[in-house]
């Protein structure tokens, strides 16, 4: 067994501290860069979610950064409510997260600061525009396939991902009510034509699974497994504890029948799984070119995923097993392109063989790495602490 010693976590959490430092300010207004050298623009879903490692981080400079990218989009946000796929870019329109994520960084900022009425105007233009994306005026959210951070992968209808950052932003802006009725929503089973009457409301929960959902829509539904969205639905507390304990053993399980078939080498979860085959009904063509079998969006290994996923197991009273799969990460994120680079905290790595296939110094997955980090430490979830 290998000694594991904390100062080896303090030293990469100084490592993401530089990353996030030298991506503070890119070429775009002097706002964000996504990635330390490979995505100079400032990508609003990647920055969104950096939110929650910038704030912990104890740093200045990365809080005023923070700062200045949600007022940015404010600035930019479009007539109806709409939050732009890029931070400097009113006009690049179309994704069905960054909406979602805006409210969420925005209430997770209002937390940190205290200033409880921080971009109020712009709070209540972009709920209005999510009240628009239900289509049955209800709670639920749908969206196109390849528009929330899967730009390769199709998730239609309501997908997990983006309905629990829904239910996240609804508790940390304390609109409970609506949170309650939201969960209720989501506690439906998902539809099949054979067994249930057309006129029932779909929902996201498997039946005979611990797990929800990747998408559903009305008699149809994927059962592949989401890590990112079902970590955040832990994290949130839509998920109940005993669902998330429940789950969490779960993903201990499968890890280690993919690890003993050769389909995972890291002791961490891929992002999506079983991964989809090319003689599966869900493979797409365009597969073949960027999301293969244990890669990218089809079961890669993400950082600032494996960084919920941790969370998630502090949120579930995993401690120890949080704490295992820190170690882990701690050790997969010295990987990188670069072997220069002491800390890679590269984009993705391939799951057969944990190898680096995205770009080094991304900002995401350094921030994730801080705040898995923080909640290990403080045993303690921060910001999603909500009673």
């Amino acid at each position: 067994m290998k000694t594991r010693n904390w100062q080896d976590i303090e030293n990469a959490r100084q490592g993401a501290i530089e990353v996030l430092l030298y991506n503070a300010k890119g070429p775009f207004h002097g706002l964000p860069r996504t990635a330390g050298w490979g995505y100079p623009e400032p990508y609003t879903r990647d920055l969104m979610i950096s939110i929650l490692g910038t704030l912990v981080s104890g740093n200045d400079i990365l809080v005023a950064s923070s700062r200045k990218t949600l007022e940015t989009l404010s600035k930019n946000q479009s007539a109806r409510g709409h939050i732009p796929s890029m931070v400097h870019s009113p006009e690049n329109r179309g994704a069905s997260d960054t909406t979602p994520l805006f409210l969420l960084a925005v209430g997770i900022f209002r937390i940190f600061s205290g200033e409880i009425d921080f971009l109020e105007d712009s709070v209540q233009k972009a709920l209005t525009w999510m009240e628009y994306q239900s289509p049955s005026d209800d709670y639920l959210v749908d969206q196109q396939p390849t528009s929330d951070w899967r730009d390769e992968q199709w998730v239609l209808g309501f997908g997990l991902f983006v309905n629990a950052v829904v239910y996240a932003y609804l508790r940390v802006l304390n609109y409970h009510e609506r949170a309650d009725l939201f969960r209720i929503a989501m506690q439906h089973h998902t539809n099949t034509y054979d067994s249930i009457p057309q006129h029932n409301h779909e929902g996201m929960v498997v039946k005979a699974k611990p797990f929800y959902a990747l998408w559903s829509y009305k008699g149809y539904s994927s059962e592949r497994f989401d890590l990112l969205g079902n970590s955040i639905a832990i994290l949130s507390g839509l998920a109940s504890h005993s669902k998330a304990e429940h789950m969490s053993s779960w993903i201990e399980a499968e890890c280690q029948n993919m690890r003993k078939n050769g389909d995972l080498a890291v002791d961490l979860a891929p992002n999506f799984f079983p991964f989809i085959m090319p003689n599966d009904a869900d493979w797409k063509p365009r597969y073949a070119i960027f999301n293969n079998p244990g890669n990218y969006h089809n079961g890669g290994i993400w950082p600032f995923i494996s960084g919920f996923h941790i969370a998630a197991l502090v949120a579930a009273g995993k401690h120890k097993l949080a704490k295992e799969k820190l170690y882990t990460l701690t050790e997969l994120i010295t990987v990188s392109h670069n072997k220069e680079l002491k800390y890679g905290f590269n984009e993705w790595y391939k799951a057969q063989d944990g190898q680096p296939m995205g770009q080094d110094w991304q900002s995401w997955s350094a921030a994730l790495y801080l705040y898995a980090v923080k909640c290990v430490e403080q045993n303690s979830t921060p910001f999603f602490n909500i009673e």
